[in-house]
């Protein structure tokens, strides 16, 4: 019985570290071919020892392209949509955890069925809104766009996470002293922190990373990274170079951001599973 309890773990941690090395090597490859010369890039079999070079990534933050522009407007709009997400879904979530009315579960699923829609069907009904409203091409109706996508996701997540914190403790705190939005600030929201942290980052992935919102909602002068990439095609070739180097600053933000909060992410994620 030890012995295929052994092999069945030596089975998952070989599969586990296939996939480790599936995921890491385009980003290792994409990387390194950001700090190397356009002949090393392409060279058959890569070079894996070379002398690095910054070229790219100086000419990508020099006046002339004006990288950092589309950077800052991807930073703010970001951290304001998971802000302005993280806010009103915390507060609704609590209300439909602790909130005694008819239908709760109804209107739980009606909230999380308006995220089920796929991007392309919500695009022309929000285009329509927002032209009426004169929010095409800046940021504000950028960060309306990604908190009408983000909210009804970050929404059901902290309905569930509150329901996984103990009401008695709430009480208890109320028999302290406390009153009700006291018993919520200082009780519930700290015990549900690692549930608001996996749905703030699940929030700022979906906004830094989205393509779709940000081409259609955006103008000059508002346009944030992705939307950088594809400029990088043209009809003269790709700029290989500066999409390797515009490739990596996209990914590793995010990739340092679930490093430092793995922990909260993976007990927010099971919180509730198991009972």
């Amino acid at each position: 019985m030890a012995a295929n309890r052994r092999m069945l773990y030596a089975v998952l941690y070989i599969l586990l570290f296939a996939a480790l090395v599936w995921a890491l090597i385009p980003i290792l490859y994409m990387a390194m071919s950001s700090v190397k010369t356009q002949v090393n890039m392409f060279s058959m079999p890569p070079k894996l020892i070379f002398e690095p070079t910054f070229d790219v990534y100086k000419d990508m933050f020099s006046p002339r392209v004006n990288f950092a522009e589309f950077l800052t407007n991807s930073i703010v709009v970001s951290v304001v949509t998971t802000g302005v997400s993280l806010l009103l879904a915390i507060m609704g979530g609590f209300a439909l955890a602790r909130g005694n009315f008819k239908r709760e579960k109804d209107i739980s699923f009606w909230i999380i069925s308006t995220r089920m829609a796929p991007i392309p069907a919500v695009i022309l009904p929000l285009y329509l809104i927002f032209a009426k409203l004169g929010l095409i091409g800046s940021t504000v109706g950028l960060i309306f766009a990604y908190t009408t996508f983000n909210l009804p996701f970050a929404l059901w997540l902290m309905t569930t996470f509150f329901k996984d914190v103990p009401v008695d403790l709430e009480e208890a705190a109320t028999i302290d002293g406390c009153t009700k939005f006291e018993a919520f600030w200082r009780v519930a929201v700290p015990t549900a922190a690692p549930g608001i942290v996996a749905t703030g980052v699940l929030c700022l992935m979906f906004s830094w990373n989205d393509y779709a919102f940000a081409s259609i909602f955006t103008g000059k002068g508002t346009q944030t990274v992705p939307i950088a990439v594809s400029l990088l095609v043209s009809q003269q070739g790709i700029k290989w170079g500066q999409a390797m180097a515009t490739g990596t600053v996209i990914i590793m933000p995010m990739l340092i951001c679930g490093l430092l909060v793995r922990k909260y992410m993976v007990r927010g994620l099971s919180m509730g599973a198991v009972k």
